[in-house]
Formats: C-alpha cells, sequence, structure tokens
C-alpha cells in the first residue's frame, strides 16, 4: 500500500533511495540496482526487479537504457544485467532532500533508510498505484502531469479543481461514473477505432489494462462465437499501435465497432479504489483530497527548506563578518603574544569583544576556532571588495528568501510553474474525455443463428433444423410466440424451447419496442362473441404466460398480424351459415382502432360465431412518425430526447449527414447508426428538394469558394466529396436553409484593417450539379467565415391572426433571399373597390405605403405615422383610440393625431387597410 507523503510503496521507496546512493550521472545497471536494494528489502531479486521495470515504464523518476518492455504490446523487459537506468533530472529536483528527509533504521539496523521521501509534487497521482495489503486492496489510476500541476496551482489558489485519469495507452474515456475516484465508482475506456474503408477497421489506441496481444484474442474468441463476422485481424503495430481488422462482406462498419466495444475488450470498465496509509493507517480518500494533502504538504517541505536556507545564509553572513574584522583589524597580530592555546582563544574573543553588538548570536568557541583555522596564505590574500560583494550577494539572497517565506502561496505557485515550464513539454493528454452511450449487445450482435419452429408440437429454436424457417437471429435474442388458445410467451431462444402447442406466430421480440402492433380478433368462450384488439407488448416477464383473451376456456383466435411498423389492414369476416345475421360476410377495419395494453378487452365485432376471417386489403401505418434527436456526444440517433431535434420519420425517410472533410452521405434512420462526431458538421433529415449551400478552402488555391447543390445520388451509407481534393482543402459552413447567409470577415486593398459584411449565398451562385468547383466568395482577401445567427420567432401576440403568422415565417429562419421574393412573388388581388382582398397573400407596395400613413378619415389621408410590425385595426366606436395615440406619443405629436382622430365620428365612412 502507498503512503500518502511519497506515493510510494515500501518496495519503491527503497529502490528510489537505493539509486540515490548510486547516482553519478551515469546510467546503473539494474542487477546493480537490485543487489543494493536488497540491503533494505529482504524480498527476492525477482519482486524488486519487477518493480524497477514497473517505474522504468512509467516514465517519469527514471531515464532508461535497453529493451524496458512495452505496456502496449504486453512484451516484457529484458533480463536485468541488460538494461539500465539512472535518476531522471525531474526526480533529483522534487524527490530528494536529505535535510528534509526523516529516517530510520533499516530491517537488519545496520543502515539508515527514509521514512517517506520529501517528494514535493502530487507524484501518487501522477504514476498511479495498484497493491493489495492484509484484508486492503487499492486502485489509483495514473493522471496527467501538466493538468495535475495546473489542478495543484488552482488549489492554492482557492478554487476546487477536477482532475481525471490519462493513460500511457490513450484510448477514449467516460469518467461521468468516476466520483474522484472514491470506491465504488466506475470509468468506462475505449480504444480508438478508424474506418479505413468499408471493409477494413483500424485500431490506433488501446485501453488501459489490456495490451494489444489480449485486445486481439477478446476479438477472435468473439468472432469463433459467431458475436462479430471478422475475416482476418492483424497486429501491424511498431510504433504507434495498429491492429487491422477485416470485415466480412455485407457488415456494416458502425455496427462493427458497436460490436467491438460490446463483446471484446475494445471497451471496459475500471473500478478505482484510492486507499492509501494516512498517519500509519489505511484511509479511502477522492483524489481531490490526495491532491489537495500532497499540495499542502509540498508548501509545507517548500517552507522547510527556505528556513533551512535562512539559517544557511546567516550562518555565512556572520562568519563571513567575523573573517573581515579578523583579517581588516589585524587581531591575529595579538596572538603572538599568547604562551598557551586559551590565550590565544581569549585574546581573539577580546579583540571581537566591541562587533560583537552587530551579530544575531553570540559569538561561540566554535566560531572562534574556525577564524584560528585561517591560514597565512588566505589572510596575506584577503581582498576586502571581493569580501563586499559576496556580503552583499549573500544579504540578497536572505533578503529573496525572507520575502518567499513571507509570500509562501505565491512562492509554490512559481515552484510549480517551473516545474510545467521544465518539465511539460511532450507529456500532454492521451486519453480523449468523451461521454458515451452504453451499446446495447442485442442490438449489434451478428444474426449467428436461424430460427426454426415446429408449430404443431410447440418447439422453437435454431436446432429444428427440418422444421419451419422463421428468421435468422442471434443467440441473445428473444422470441415471442403466440398459440391460438390466446397465450403469449416470451424465451430466451437456445437450441430447442417448448412455447405450447399450436402456436399462430413466432417472431424476435424487441424490449420497448412500441412500434411493434398486434391485431387480433378472438372469440370469448364464455359469452361467444367475437372481440378485435390492436396492442404493443413493449415489456414482459420472461418466460411468463399471459392471456391475450379474457382467459375464459374454449377462447379461440380467430386472426393474429404483427406489424413492425403499427400498420393496420382490412379483413374479411365470415359468420358461421348457421348464425342467424342477416349479414353473413362483413369487412372490418383495423385502422379505426385504437392501439391499446395487451390486457386489453378490444371492441365487439358480433356476437354470432364466426366461420372464417380472411385478410383483404393491407392499409398503412396508423402510427405517427417516429420522432429522432441527434447526440452529437455519442454521434448517435435516438428517441430519449437527447441532443438536437432532427425531425419525424417514417417509412422510406433518410438522413443526410455531412462530414468537415468536405463529403456527403445519405444513411436511413437505424439507431444503430453513429456518425463520429468529430468529423460530423451536419446530421438532418434528408429533403432532396432542398440544395446544400457550403463554403469551402480550396487547398491549392487558399481561396474561399461557394457553391449549392442538390443531391443527386441515391446510394446509401457512401460518402460523397463535394469539395475540391488538393491537400489542404477544408470545409468552412454548410447549411441546407432556404436563406443561406453567411458572416465573412475580410480586407479590403493593402490596408489591414479588417471589415465584416454579411454575404446572402444565394447572390453569388445558382444550384449547380454536386461536382461543380463553385464561384469565390469574394474578390478580397477573406480571413474568417461564420454563420449569421438566425433569430427566433417568438410566435403570435395577442390579437394576432393565421395570416399573421405566414407574414412571420417569411421573414424569420428559412425565409427567401429578397432576390428570390422578387422573381417569385405574385401579384396582389384586388377586388373591385380597389381594397386588397382578405385571401391574398401579399399586398403592393402601393398599399403598403398607404398602410404607413394609417386609415384614411373622412376621405383625407392622416398625418404620416411611424411603422409599425402590424397596423392595428381602429375600432368603429373609438375605444382604441386612446391605445393608439399611447403607443405612437414617442414618436408623433399627440395633438396632431387627436385632431384626426376626434374628426371621425359616427356616419362618417373610412378606409381600412386589412
Amino acid at each position: 500500500m502507498p503512503r500518502i507523503e511519497d506515493g510510494l510503496k515500501p518496495v519503491q521507496r527503497r529502490i528510489a533511495h537505493s539509486i540515490k546512493e548510486m547516482d553519478d550521472g551515469r546510467f546503473n545497471k539494474v542487477a546493480n540496482v537490485i543487489g543494493s536494494t536488497m540491503q533494505y528489502h529482504p524480498h527476492g531479486d525477482a519482486a524488486i526487479g519487477e518493480a524497477i521495470v514497473n517505474l522504468g515504464q512509467k516514465d517519469l523518476l527514471f531515464d532508461t537504457q535497453g529493451n524496458w518492455g512495452d505496456v502496449r504490446t504486453g512484451d516484457s523487459a529484458a533480463a536485468p544485467r541488460y538494461i539500465e537506468a539512472r535518476l531522471s533530472k525531474f526526480a533529483l529536483d522534487v524527490v530528494y532532500n536529505p535535510q528534509t528527509t526523516e529516517w530510520q533504521l533499516s530491517y537488519d539496523g545496520r543502515k539508515k533508510e527514509p521514512v517517506t521521501l520529501p517528494v514535493k509534487f502530487p507524484l501518487l497521482l501522477a504514476q498511479g498505484v495498484e497493491g493489495i495489503a492484509v484484508g486492503l486492496s487499492t486502485k489509483i489510476l495514473p493522471h496527467n502531469f501538466c493538468e495535475l500541476i495546473k489542478a495543484s496551482i488552482d488549489s492554492l489558489k482557492g478554487k476546487n479543481p477536477k482532475i481525471y485519469p490519462d493513460f500511457l495507452t490513450g484510448g477514449i474515456a467516460d469518467f461521468s461514473e468516476y466520483d474522484q475516484g472514491f470506491r465504488g465508482g466506475k470509468i468506462k475506456v475505449r480504444a480508438k477505432i478508424e474506418i479505413l474503408d468499408k471493409k477494413t477497421l483500424a485500431i490506433k489506441e488501446i485501453p488501459f489494462g489490456t495490451t494489444t496481444t489480449s485486445l486481439m484474442e477478446s476479438i477472435v474468441k468473439a468472432s469463433e462465437k459467431g458475436k462479430i463476422k471478422v475475416k482476418q485481424v492483424v497486429d501491424n503495430t511498431a510504433k504507434d499501435v495498429e491492429i487491422q481488422i477485416l470485415l466480412q462482406p455485407g457488415l456494416s462498419p458502425e455496427i462493427a465497432i458497436d460490436a467491438l466495444y460490446a463483446f471484446t475488450d475494445c471497451e471496459i470498465s475500471i473500478s478505482p479504489n484510492a486507499c492509501v496509509i494516512v498517519a500509519d493507517k489505511p484511509q479511502f480518500m477522492k483524489v481531490n483530497d490526495i491532491l489537495k494533502y500532497n499540495t499542502e504538504q509540498t508548501v509545507k517541505l517548500l517552507k522547510q527548506e527556505l528556513e533551512i536556507r535562512k539559517a544557511e545564509l546567516m550562518e555565512k553572513i556572520l562568519f563571513s563578518s567575523l573573517e573581515k574584522i579578523f583579517i581588516e583589524k589585524r587581531i591575529y597580530r595579538d596572538i603572538e603574544n599568547s604562551e598557551t592555546f586559551e590565550d590565544v582563544i581569549s585574546t581573539t574573543d577580546k579583540g571581537l569583544k566591541p562587533y560583537k553588538k552587530q551579530f544575531y548570536r553570540e559569538i561561540t568557541r566554535d566560531d572562534i576556532l574556525r577564524l584560528l583555522e585561517i591560514r597565512i596564505k588566505r589572510i596575506s590574500k584577503f581582498d576586502s571588495f571581493k569580501a563586499d560583494e559576496l556580503m552583499r550577494d549573500l544579504e540578497q539572497e536572505l533578503k529573496d528568501t525572507l520575502h518567499h517565506l513571507k509570500h509562501l502561496t505565491d512562492y509554490a505557485i512559481a515552484y510549480y510553474q517551473n516545474l510545467l515550464t521544465k518539465y511539460g513539454k511532450g507529456r500532454e493528454r492521451k486519453t480523449e474525455i468523451k461521454s458515451f452511450q452504453s451499446v446495447t449487445a442485442t442490438e449489434v450482435i451478428a444474426n449467428n443463428q436461424k430460427l426454426y419452429v415446429n408449430r404443431e408440437d410447440g418447439f422453437i429454436g435454431w436446432g429444428l433444423k427440418k422444421d419451419e424457417f422463421i428468421a435468422d437471429c442471434s443467440e441473445l435474442d428473444d422470441v415471442i410466440a403466440i398459440r391460438r388458445d390466446g397465450i403469449v410467451k416470451v424465451s430466451r431462444i437456445n437450441e430447442k424451447v417448448f412455447m405450447g402447442k399450436d402456436i399462430l406466430h413466432v417472431g424476435i421480440w424487441k424490449k420497448g419496442d412500441e412500434r411493434m402492433v398486434y391485431n387480433l380478433i378472438y372469440s370469448d368462450g364464455k359469452s361467444g362473441k367475437t372481440f378485435a384488439k390492436r396492442f404493443t407488448m413493449p415489456a414482459i416477464i420472461r418466460d411468463k404466460e399471459y392471456n391475450l383473451d379474457q382467459g375464459n376456456p374454449n377462447s379461440k383466435v380467430h386472426y393474429l398480424s404483427a406489424n413492425p411498423n403499427g400498420e393496420a389492414e382490412v379483413v374479411e369476416v365470415k359468420l358461421s351459415q348457421a348464425s342467424t345475421a342477416r349479414k353473413k360476410i362483413f369487412d372490418f377495419d383495423f385502422s379505426e382502432m385504437e392501439v391499446k395494453g395487451r390486457g386489453a378487452r378490444g371492441n365487439t365485432i358480433t356476437k354470432y360465431p364466426v366461420r372464417k376471417i380472411d385478410f383483404k386489403e393491407a392499409m398503412g401505418s396508423t402510427l405517427s412518425g417516429l420522432e429522432l434527436w441527434f447526440d452529437e456526444a455519442s454521434g448517435r440517433l435516438n428517441k430519449e430526447k437527447r441532443g438536437k431535434h432532427i425531425g419525424k420519420f417514417d417509412g422510406d425517410d433518410q438522413i443526410l449527414a455531412i462530414t468537415k472533410s468536405g463529403a456527403y452521405k445519405i444513411t436511413n434512420y437505424e439507431l444503430t447508426n453513429r456518425y463520429e462526431p468529430e468529423k460530423t458538421i451536419l446530421v438532418e433529415k434528408f429533403n432532396p428538394k432542398k440544395a446544400i449551400s457550403a463554403v469551402y478552402v480550396d487547398g491549392e488555391s487558399k481561396q474561399y469558394f461557394v457553391k449549392r447543390f442538390q443531391v443527386e445520388t441515391n446510394t446509401l451509407d457512401k460518402e460523397f466529396g463535394f469539395i475540391s481534393e488538393g491537400i489542404g482543402s477544408r470545409l468552412e459552413f454548410v447549411t441546407t436553409s432556404d436563406n443561406p447567409e453567411v458572416e465573412v470577415e475580410l480586407i479590403k486593398g493593402k490596408g489591414k484593417d479588417k471589415e465584416i459584411e454579411v454575404v446572402n449565398l444565394e447572390d453569388i451562385i445558382d444550384v449547380k450539379g454536386w461536382k461543380a468547383l463553385g464561384n469565390r466568395l469574394s474578390q478580397h482577401k477573406v480571413t474568417k467565415v461564420k454563420p449569421v445567427e438566425d433569430p427566433e420567432d417568438s410566435g403570435l401576440e395577442e390579437g394576432d391572426d393565421d395570416n399573421d403568422l405566414v407574414e412571420a415565417t417569411e421573414t424569420g429562419k428559412g425565409s427567401q433571399s429578397p432576390k428570390k421574393k422578387e422573381e417569385t412573388s405574385p401579384e396582389p388581388i384586388i377586388e373591385e373597390d380597389g381594397q386588397a382582398s382578405l385571401f391574398g397573400e401579399q399586398i403592393s407596395e402601393a398599399k403598403a405605403s398607404q398602410e404607413s400613413l394609417g386609415p384614411k378619415v373622412n376621405g383625407k389621408d392622416p398625418k404620416p405615422l411611424p411603422k409599425k410590425p402590424k397596423a392595428e385595426q381602429v375600432d368603429l366606436f373609438g375605444q382604441s383610440q386612446k391605445k393608439e395615440v399611447e403607443k405612437n406619443s414617442k414618436e408623433v405629436g399627440k395633438s396632431d393625431i387627436e385632431d384626426d382622430l376626434k374628426a371621425f365620428t359616427a356616419g362618417d365612412s373610412i378606409e381600412l387597410e386589412l
């Protein structure tokens, strides 16, 4: 178990102490380090050697030479006699200081070893540790070097920083349940997988705690079990990790990635358990508390070092002053006549007596003895000027030390910033922090089995190969069976499962599927009536039998259909010939019924005996479209309202996805689809009539181009690049809006001043083919392009009608450009009296200008009124006149308006613009 003070286990501490004793700046054979450590650690060379390799692979305390193995591939290090190590500069700066180290005797009492090393850095969190003790275990994950230093600085500033693990192997990690490393927390780590082409995946980074070998073995094992269809796994790892996975034909790369996360070690869960020794007792702590403790300890150690340095400087200044007085005042000549050594000491002390008051402490016998040890050669060559210069340097250093002691927090912050500057280069974060959804295994597992049914005997399973084939399935699927006696049952698929005799329907049952609608007609055994019902079964207890009828004996199912998207149908009901009903054959339409729960009784069709029911005509789905959202964090579609709403989907609707590299692709709206968030710039419902407007930078000319096009391809899941393929080409802006506007920052002429213009892309180029190059965005130098944020319409105000809504939407988001409006605006419909028709959608410019003047009073034009978003109709009895006057009183003289309004009385005629 590690101690919180230095973050080291006993064996690690003894190794660090031994290698410091051997340190001379050169590399030492690890075998020699092991031998030296055994003086302090009597547990065998194998344990010590393994601990040294573990420390060396963390690349923090040791500089290594030779083959030290590879944590990514799992390759072990060479024998200790072949590899070498020495302390790193970081370790020498941070870990050691004999003056502040507490010592104890070694196990045999022959040597001294440190109780803890005076580490001025959160080494425990930087290295991480995993260990066991009697009844205890600990697992502290490694954290990023730079982030720890910044977090320590924030802690000194009184902030509460958050730190997350960082692994040498890289990968992607979800820390939403990390809980600061406290026991009970959990993190999920994934490999970083890239799609090279439709048939090849490449793993570039692996999860912490795995190796390329173990990862490949887990992939092969999942492939052998049929959970994922893989043709070949190739390890191309050299300097960088690269595992290529060749997929079998027909398997989607996105689904294959999800299957890798679900069934292999490409995704693992790690449970941290931060337990450390505090004051000789084990204690469970959070990583933030450990960081705070280490930061406070660093401040104490820095203070201790400063106080030691202060005492050293004061002693140096004292002795330098004594030496100067002793030589310059020629006190050494007074001792020539002394006969004994005691007389020499007393004579020297007497000579120093006039100067004793200027020293911070009393002059002792040892100080005088040290003066008397000065050689004649040094006295003869004493330089007073150099002595004064040395004194000034010592006094300045003492002054700085006292200042640091007074401003200890600032000194500690500067110390950490110096560490970051000196050793932070090349230690950037390797593990990407990301929130991702758990992959549902049943959604991504390959169909590795086939479902068969023996309806008469009541058996289902993948082992009944001589019976009726139903569908391809996986070994994780659940199967639903509905029998003629009105019983439904769901069971996990197996080689052979008994579901009950006389099976009407067998299919794959998906939990939570509310769009699978069952249409059922049954006769009740008690009343003899025939009922029809439509129901869903999104949740059910496995292996439990449920009644779809009323549970009465002799009940019988006449008709059953399972509809994946809530489709309805028309059936023909044929009654028994012996029935007294006048109409023995009639149609029944399921679309007129509501979809209810499994336990609903249903609607009565007839009270007469039913002979037969036949399917007559298929109808469409009675369910509304499927509302979908796009979660930009995980790159997935969902129904749980996470992320951006992209629309309602039904039937053959499709998704349009555009990547930052300047390519588009059309996909279906399956929830298993994955759109990489780092590469995707737009995901929305595909409308083939909408034009795509894009601004991109051409890699060769470095110019900004605009193009507008409609999607002309219909191949699903294939990317089509629509920008130039030159090196450095990139997509800057893309939209499918009817009003594509961008804010352009440009430099005109030779000046350096930047100007901002709002540009409508419709004015630059018309809709052309998707392979067209496009037109230049501007003749001037463009420095930046960003979208114009459209103000959202607040909706109808009180008193507005439907026409106002149409008017508002025309000027809001997605409105046509002025150019387009001029081309498409229809002529206003004018009635005989010249008034604009109530049903006309546009108002002519003449009418609009007349409206801005307000209504005519007694056939005369009133004085001009200010423009308003919508003119309010004047009340025929003058009720709203005061309100109108108050509203415009700030802009138009109140008395002028009142004069016009007073002139309007009962019986007068006015003209109103509606």
